[in-house]
């Protein structure tokens, strides 16, 4: 399956997403003069002259991320394009510009594909962001949309995760915990349909 000659195999599970990231990289090494902020933070920054340039790649998985039997495809291309558009923002910048991948199976028409772009368009509209490329290509295992947001960091606004120090004032904006307790009506719901697909509401 690897090449590698060490027999030992660690899983995932053991790092988590942040461990794998450091695990994977650690020997990585900056070649540019430009490249002012590598991994490590909410997104790289890449030194402009008088700006930075804020890069972020998230990627949404069928099965891991969201769940089609209840997330409808347009809101799903809406939420694929505002989490990565949030890590432009975490680091004090306006976002400008995404690009959009999609790995897509058989399973799905144009016409589903169309209603997630719907969503994406519905989102750059909103946060005056342009879609300027991407890719396409199929899948043997669902739907999967990888975005790559860019935006402008203003030179000495940059807000880094080093940055935060005791005495800071967190804040947080919409209802606590409510996406969560929304997640669980949605799980709930659907293991209520799976054991009774013929239940309608009374």
């Amino acid at each position: 399956m690897f090449d590698s000659k060490n027999p030992q195999r660690t899983p995932i599970s053991d790092l988590g997403e942040f461990g794998l990231i450091d695990q994977l990289v650690k020997n990585a090494k900056t070649k540019l003069s430009n490249t002012a902020l590598a991994v490590g933070d909410d997104a790289a920054l890449i030194d402009q002259g008088d700006h930075y340039t804020a890069i972020s790649t998230d990627l949404l998985v069928e099965g891991v991320h969201f769940d089609l039997s209840y997330v409808p495809l347009k809101h799903l291309g809406y939420k694929s394009v505002v989490v990565n558009l949030s890590d432009i923002y975490a680091m004090n910048g306006m976002a400008e510009h995404i690009t959009v991948g999609i790995a897509v199976s058989n399973r799905f028409p144009v016409e589903a594909l169309e209603e997630i772009y719907e969503g994406i368009h519905l989102a750059c509209e909103r946060y005056n962001v342009d879609l300027v490329g991407g890719d396409t290509t199929a899948s043997q295992s669902g739907l999967m949309i990888s975005i790559t947001a860019t935006g402008r960091v203003e030179k000495g606004a940059e807000a880094k995760r080093s940055g935060a120090g005791d005495n800071d004032l967190i804040v947080v904006s919409g209802d606590v915990g409510g996406a969560y307790m929304g997640l669980q009506i949605l799980e709930r719901e659907k293991q209520v349909f799976l054991e009774n697909p013929e239940m309608q509401p009374e």
